[in-house]
C-alpha cells in the first residue's frame, strides 16, 4: 500500500513538472512571437545591409550621427532624423526610402512618401502594410518572367558568341586572300610596268621612222632600220621569218608573185630567222637599194616620193599609230591595276577588330525604312539617308571606331556629310551591339544633322561573368 501510494505521488510529480513546463513553453514562444512582431515593425523597409543600424537597444543613433533617440521612436510614424533614417517603414519622412524585399524578384527602394497611399509599388506588397489596398505578392511571376527573359539574353549570347567565332575564322582566311590578291597585284603591276618601258621604247623608234621617212634621210638613219624590222616583224617576237619575209616582201618587177621559201631564206641570209642586228647590216640594205625587192603596197627606193603618196611613208605611219595605241592600252591597264592596288592597300589598313572579325562587313551594304526614308549602312565606307522622294544625302563617310577604352570597338563614326542647312555637315555614330543576325535594326536624328544608328552583330558580342541573381539588392 505504501508502495503504491508513494508511486502515486511521483506521478503525481511528475504531471505537475509537465504541467509547468509546458506552461513556460508557452510563454517563451508567445514572447517571441510579440517580440518578433515588435521586431518585424521596427525593421520594415530596411535592407539586410542597414540591419546592424537597427538592433534593439535603449537609443538609436541616426545614421547620419546628427541625433540621437529612445528605440522607441523608431518607425513610430513621426520623423526625428533628418535624414529620415528613423522611419524607414513610414511614410512620415519627406526624405526617407522604404526598401522593397521582394523575395523571387528584383528588390528596390521607393520614396517613403508612396507607403501606405493605397498603390501598390512593392511586388511583396510589404509597402501597403497598412492600407486598404488589397495588394496581391506577384514578385515569384516577375521573378520567373525575368529569369526567362535572362535566361533568353544569355542563350543568344552564347549563340552570338558561336557565330562570332565562325566570322572571326572566316575573317582570317578572307585577310590572307586579300594579302593575296595584292600580292599578285604587284606582280602583275610590275610585269605591266616592263611592258610598258618596252612599248615607250617601240613607240619612240616608230616615231623616229616616220620622221626620218619625212625628211627623206631613211638611208642613214638607224632609227628607221628599227623602224622597217618593228614593220616586218608581224608577231613582235623580235626576229624575222620565212613567212614574215613572204607575207610582207614581194619582187619590185613582179609584185603578185608570192616569194618561194627558198627566196625568203636567201633574203634572210641562208637561215630561217634573222635578228635586228643581222637586219640592219643585210636585209635593210637590199630594201633601202630599191634593186630587186620592196615591201609590198610600197613604191621602190629612190622611186621619187611625195609626202601624202609614199608608201613607205604610209607603212611607217601606221606603224607609229599602232605603237601608240598600244602604249595607250597598256598604260591604261597599268592606271587601272595600280588604282586596285591603292583601294585595296587602303581596306587593308582600316582596322577590323583584334582578330579581323569585322572584315566580313566591308563591302557590304545594309538598309533599315524608318518612316518616309530609307537609311543605307556600308560599313568602313559611308552612310546615307534617301527620301521616297528620291533625293539622297550622305550622312557621313568612314572616320574611326570611337568606343570607350574597355569596349573601343563598339562604337563608329562617320563624319564630313552632306552640309545641313545653316549648320554644319552630317555625321553619324553608329553602336554595335550583339546578336545572332546582322543588320540596322534603328536610325534617328535625336538632334539637327546629328545621326545616332543601332547595328546588331555577332560579332559585338562579348564573354562576360556570371549575371548576379535576380534576387539582389540594388
Amino acid at each position: 500500500m505504501q508502495i503504491m501510494r508513494s508511486k502515486l505521488m511521483n506521478e503525481n510529480w511528475h504531471n505537475f513538472l509537465r504541467f509547468i513546463f509546458n506552461m513556460r513553453f508557452h510563454i517563451v514562444v508567445t514572447a517571441l512571437f510579440w517580440s518578433d512582431l515588435v521586431d518585424s515593425r521596427k525593421i520594415r523597409g530596411i535592407s539586410s545591409s542597414y540591419k546592424r543600424f537597427y538592433r534593439e537597444k535603449k537609443s538609436f543613433l541616426c545614421i547620419d550621427g546628427s541625433k540621437m533617440i529612445p528605440f522607441e521612436q523608431v518607425n513610430d510614424d513621426y520623423c526625428d532624423c533628418q535624414d529620415g533614417s528613423d522611419e524607414p517603414g513610414t511614410s512620415a519622412c519627406p526624405r526617407g526610402r522604404f526598401y522593397c524585399t521582394n523575395l523571387g524578384f528584383r528588390p528596390h527602394y521607393i520614396p517613403s512618401s508612396r507607403v501606405n497611399d493605397g498603390i501598390c509599388d512593392c511586388c511583396d506588397a510589404s509597402d501597403e502594410y497598412n492600407s486598404p489596398a488589397r495588394c496581391q505578392n506577384s514578385c515569384w511571376n516577375l521573378g520567373q518572367r525575368e529569369r526567362a527573359f535572362v535566361e533568353g539574353q544569355m542563350r543568344a549570347l552564347d549563340e552570338g558568341l558561336r557565330l562570332k567565332q565562325q566570322l572571326i575564322e572566316e575573317g582570317v582566311l578572307l585577310w590572307r586572300e586579300k594579302q593575296a590578291q595584292l600580292r599578285e597585284l604587284q606582280q602583275v603591276a610590275d610585269d605591266l610596268q616592263m611592258k610598258l618601258e618596252d612599248h615607250r621604247r617601240k613607240k619612240h623608234e616608230a616615231e623616229q621612222t616616220l620622221k626620218a621617212l619625212q625628211s627623206g634621210d631613211i638611208g642613214h638613219t638607224n632609227s628607221s632600220a628599227v623602224g622597217l624590222f618593228n614593220l616586218l616583224d608581224s608577231n613582235n617576237d623580235g626576229s624575222l621569218s620565212i613567212e614574215e619575209i613572204q607575207s610582207k616582201v614581194t619582187f619590185i618587177q613582179d609584185e603578185n608573185r608570192v616569194l618561194t621559201e627558198d627566196e625568203a631564206v636567201t633574203l634572210l641570209g641562208g637561215g630561217r630567222l634573222m635578228d635586228l642586228s643581222t637586219f640592219r647590216n643585210t636585209l635593210w640594205d637590199i630594201l633601202t637599194s630599191g634593186d630587186s625587192v620592196k615591201i609590198k603596197g610600197t613604191q621602190a627606193a629612190g622611186a621619187g616620193r611625195l609626202v601624202g603618196e609614199d608608201p613607205h611613208l604610209k607603212a611607217a605611219d601606221r606603224a607609229a599609230e599602232r605603237e601608240a595605241a598600244t602604249l595607250k592600252k597598256v598604260e591604261e591597264s597599268y592606271e587601272r591595276v595600280n588604282a586596285e592596288i591603292s583601294e585595296l592597300q587602303k581596306r587593308l589598313a582600316i582596322d577590323y577588330g583584334t582578330d579581323w572579325e569585322f572584315l566580313f562587313l566591308n563591302s557590304q551594304c545594309f538598309q533599315l525604312q524608318v518612316y518616309e526614308y530609307t537609311y543605307t549602312l556600308c560599313p568602313f565606307n559611308q552612310i546615307t539617308q534617301k527620301s521616297s522622294a528620291g533625293t539622297e544625302v550622305s550622312l557621313g563617310v568612314w572616320g574611326m571606331w570611337s568606343g570607350s577604352a574597355k569596349s573601343p570597338y563598339s562604337q563608329q563614326v562617320y563624319e564630313s556629310g552632306e552640309p545641313c542647312w545653316q549648320g554644319g555637315s552630317r555625321s553619324t555614330t553608329v553602336t554595335m551591339t550583339c546578336g545572332t543576325e546582322t543588320g540596322l535594326r534603328s536610325a534617328k536624328e535625336p538632334s539637327k544633322c546629328q545621326y545616332i544608328m543601332d547595328f546588331q552583330t555577332p560579332v559585338a558580342c562579348q564573354p562576360v561573368l556570371k549575371q548576379r541573381g535576380v534576387h539582389s539588392e540594388l
